[in-house]
């Protein structure tokens, strides 16, 4: 079988797997985009460079007509616990 099928054979017994309450899979709570920013004591303006996306699209988040998944998720987590780090590690560069 390809490489593709066995990915997707394993992936379906982990969604099996997690639907019967077993199996690794990890469950984050939702982040609040809005609750993030103001904890970190940003604007949307100051917000949206950290995010590397456009103030308008940070708008769309906060106003809920866009919604926030995979790395954009987890940099908001990050953010959320060490923003100073986001900073540092983005005026390094």
């Amino acid at each position: 079988m390809s490489t593709f099928g066995d990915d997707l054979i394993q992936s379906l017994n982990e969604a099996l797997a997690h639907a019967k309450g077993k199996g690794p899979a990890i469950v984050h709570a939702p982040v609040t985009p809005r609750k993030v920013r103001k904890q970190a004591k940003l604007t949307q303006a100051q917000m949206a460079p950290l995010m590397g996306m456009s103030l308008s699209g940070y708008r769309k988040w906060e106003q809920g007509t866009r919604q926030v998944s995979g790395p954009a998720a987890t940099l908001l987590r990050i953010i959320e616990k060490e923003p100073e780090a986001v900073r540092r590690a983005l005026l390094s560069s």
